[in-house]
């Protein structure tokens, strides 16, 4: 009977246990999702104050100055850091440097006492092993201590997000950061290498690039990209960085935009938007002024494309334009401003599986009957 009792005693304290944990992790995951809830609204309502072309440009600019985050986190970092500016917990209305509280001890920083972070998204990962990696329905996700088979090939992504917290350079105190450093340029003047890595990557793509006296040789506008002719022209009768953002305008159309996509066709202001902020993310990493980059109206372009919010076409306009511009920075030979990452700090960032870049032969560019085979910076 003493054995008996012993054994159910020690069952009830199990099951105890048990729930203990279960009501520990149903807080923890209760308290996560509500900062996810706060997370979104905050998200949502900085979305809602891009209004005007300026807006949005102002909100690119600041983003090409924090591109090794998502767009939507850099749109977080701004509205809390202006909200600590106003508040007068930080000295200037824009960061310089932003990382998390052990990454800032890692440099020698510690975080102010008493200094808010800003919330943002952070990524949760998940390992997945393959056999044939070519193959998308191949992949499995691995247990937390599951080993992969001799012949697959492991890989980690994101699965989901969780709500971290990020602090400024000037919420910390310990060893001096250096300033970021920024491009000198004269008055109309581009960076130098800039046009030529432009080039390389429209010619990498399998398009001429043309070099034209003035915009009567295409139809009035200050750039042209012909999908047929595959061709890209730029009017050389204006400034050295205006025939930049032009080039990067018409790169990020053959990117980006086929004349085939039925979708892109009917949303043509979203496409010319997704280009024109393409060039001023490129030329805001460089140090350019963006201040003369003439955007539509945001509610205007958000609303056109049916069956979807404005708030997420906005956010996945910022996003598709953030990663088009990342791609083409990475692979230039020139001298960008600071991407907000603290100098010495790694950030080991996982994404979704990443899709190769597809350039078709010739023959695949050539669009059906009645298809718009131009698009052009100004038009």
């Amino acid at each position: 009977m003493f054995l008996a009792y012993l054994t159910v005693t020690d069952d009830r304290v199990i099951s105890a246990e048990g729930r203990s944990r279960m009501t520990a992790t149903e807080e923890v995951r209760a308290k996560r999702d509500a900062k996810l809830d706060e997370l979104h609204e905050k998200l949502t309502g900085a979305v809602e104050t891009l209004v005007s072309g300026r807006d949005w440009a102002r909100a690119l600019a600041f983003a090409a100055r924090f591109r090794s985050r998502s767009f939507n986190n850099a749109l977080l970092i701004w509205v809390q850091h202006e909200a600590a500016f106003e508040a007068g917990r930080v000295p200037g209305p824009v960061p310089s440097y932003v990382a998390g509280y052990r990454q800032w001890q890692q440099l020698g920083q510690q975080v102010q006492k008493g200094q808010p972070g800003y919330m943002i998204f952070a990524p949760v990962t998940g390992r997945f092993a393959s056999s044939n990696p070519g193959d998308p329905s191949s992949w499995r996700r691995l247990g937390p201590r599951e080993k992969h088979k001799v012949n697959e090939v492991v890989r980690t992504k994101m699965v989901g997000a969780r709500p971290a917290y990020v602090w400024d350079v000037t919420q910390t105190e310990g060893d001096p950061i250096p300033e970021p450093l920024a491009p000198k340029l004269l008055d109309g003047e581009a960076p130098q290498g800039l046009w030529d890595g432009l080039a390389m990557q429209v010619e990498a793509l399998g398009f001429e690039v043309l070099r034209v006296p003035d915009d009567g040789r295409i139809g009035g506008a200050d750039g042209l990209t012909d999908y047929v002719a595959r061709q890209v022209s730029v009017r050389t009768d204006v400034t050295e960085v205006n025939q930049i953002a032009t080039l990067a305008h018409e790169l990020a159309h053959v990117l980006m935009h086929d004349p085939k996509d039925e979708d892109a066709r009917q949303h043509r202001g979203v496409r010319e938007v997704e280009a024109e902020s393409v060039a001023l993310m490129v030329g805001a990493a460089h140090g350019l002024d963006t201040s003369g980059y003439t955007i539509p109206y945001v509610a205007g372009w958000a609303s056109s494309v049916k069956d979807a919010e404005p708030v997420e076409v906005v956010k996945a306009t910022g996003e598709r334009v953030r990663r088009t511009a990342l791609g083409i920075l990475d692979q230039l030979d020139t001298f960008q401003v600071a991407d907000g990452t603290p100098p010495g700090l790694a950030r080991d960032v996982p994404t979704a599986e990443p899709k190769a870049l597809h350039v078709p032969p010739p023959s695949e560019h050539r669009p059906a009957a009645r298809v718009p085979v131009v698009a052009g910076r100004g038009l």
